[in-house]
């Protein structure tokens, strides 16, 4: 069973940074689009960041040359830098293994890890 494992959350002032890391097994990260999806209290799931590797990463508008997402397959870890932080980017942050081809499941998710950002 493939098991997705997020951790670098916190607690933060506004201007703070946070990095997030998620590891997992190598054949997701070469076989699938690697995400950070977020959830704010209250609020639907929504798609932070995402990169196929030997792509090209996509951002939420709202973060855009705030966060920086990125793959090491060398330690199958995935990577989300978070600079500038705001207190909306408040929320529990995800990691995903989407649209994968040649596993299992066409899906994986982390349990995911709690960013709180503060004033």
């Amino acid at each position: 069973q493939v098991q997705l494992m997020e951790s670098g959350g916190g607690s933060v002032q506004s201007g703070g940074s946070l990095k997030l890391s998620c590891v997992g097994p190598g054949t997701v990260f070469s076989n699938c689009r690697m995400a950070w999806h977020r959830q704010a209290p209250g609020k639907e799931r929504e798609l932070a960041s995402a990169y196929r590797n030997g792509g090209s990463p996509q951002y939420l508008h709202s973060v855009v040359g705030r966060f920086t997402i990125s793959l090491d397959l060398a330690k199958n870890t995935l990577y989300l830098q978070m600079n500038s932080l705001k207190n909306e980017d408040t929320g529990v942050y995800y990691c995903a293994a989407e649209f994968c081809r040649g596993t299992d499941a066409n899906e994986y998710w982390g349990q995911g890890t709690q960013v709180t950002v503060s004033s």
